[in-house]
């Protein structure tokens, strides 16, 4: 059956569009605000079918970014990511002018459609910042670029984003306010995954007591009877099966592995178990 569901221009390792057939038709139908608690690239959030979209990251970067192609007309984002490409003659063999715009927007220029650009043209398409805050994916030599593949599903992208109820907000999670949702409203979460090797865990940036926090949030949420659901792995997480039974909720297996990208197991003998837990 072909995936007719809308990709997201940002390729996020772990991204679910590829998931989006078996977790969207677990979703209830009935959604108000569908809040999308670690939104990445926006694959779920730009799918999903709701009165509202409420996305969130804790990326700065991304959130601007996203904000600024739902708020902008679309051919005025590609006349600039155009120019940028012209300007800096960026190819894919064209190093030293990725160098000298990743330059130009660490140094003077946080633009979100010259980061766009950098990632066009970065190894893999990846999204990573060091602690100052820069853009220091390297070049994707003979492999990168604003390919037309890839303008056309920018165009498809950001269209939706210009169809949809969306909101862009910049929240750690612990500070989502559970009275501020109600009964119609959806949680999603897909949260990095503990004891796994990709560039949001490379320096610790996830890990035991912040998942401990979101699965106390995920209760709190319950007790208010506010639906959710939680994407996680349970052959590199094996204590959240146990959590999840224990408070009886709901774990659907799916089918699928990351075995064909960057995202790896620190065990890779664990068979990949990756699942969406729902208190519903």
């Amino acid at each position: 059956m072909k995936n007719e569901y809308i990709k997201s221009p940002l390729n996020y390792v772990g991204g679910k569009h590829k998931l989006l057939p078996q977790i969207i038709p677990l979703f209830p139908d009935d959604i108000g605000m569908f809040v999308d608690l670690f939104g990445g690239g926006c694959n779920v959030g730009v799918n999903v079918k709701s009165e509202s979209v409420c996305y969130n990251d804790i990326i700065s970067q991304v959130v601007e970014m996203l904000d600024y192609f739902k708020s902008n007309d679309l051919e005025l984002v590609l006349k600039q990511i155009d120019s940028y490409i012209e300007k800096y003659s960026l190819t894919k063999t064209n190093q030293e002018g990725y160098l000298e715009l990743r330059k130009y927007y660490n140094e003077e220029n946080k633009s979100p459609v010259i980061l766009y650009t950098l990632i066009c043209y970065a190894f893999n398409n990846q999204i990573r910042f060091n602690s100052k805050g820069e853009y220091n994916m390297p070049f994707g030599k003979d492999r990168s670029s604003f390919n037309p593949a890839l303008r056309n599903k920018f165009i498809t992208f950001v269209n939706e984003l210009h169809n949809k109820n969306i909101e862009f907000t910049n929240n750690d999670f612990k500070y989502l306010d559970v009275n501020k949702l109600n009964q119609n409203d959806f949680l999603y979460c897909d949260p990095p995954y503990l004891d796994t090797v990709a560039t949001y865990n490379e320096n610790g940036g996830w890990n035991r007591g912040q998942e401990k926090a979101l699965l106390s949030k995920l209760i709190e949420l319950d007790e208010a009877k506010i639906r959710w659901a939680l994407s996680n792995n349970i052959s590199t997480n094996i204590d959240l099966k146990d959590w999840a039974e224990f408070n009886n909720f709901k774990i659907h297996y799916l089918n699928h592995t990351y075995s064909n990208c960057s995202y790896q197991k620190k065990d890779k003998e664990n068979k990949d178990l990756e699942v969406l837990i729902t208190n519903y």
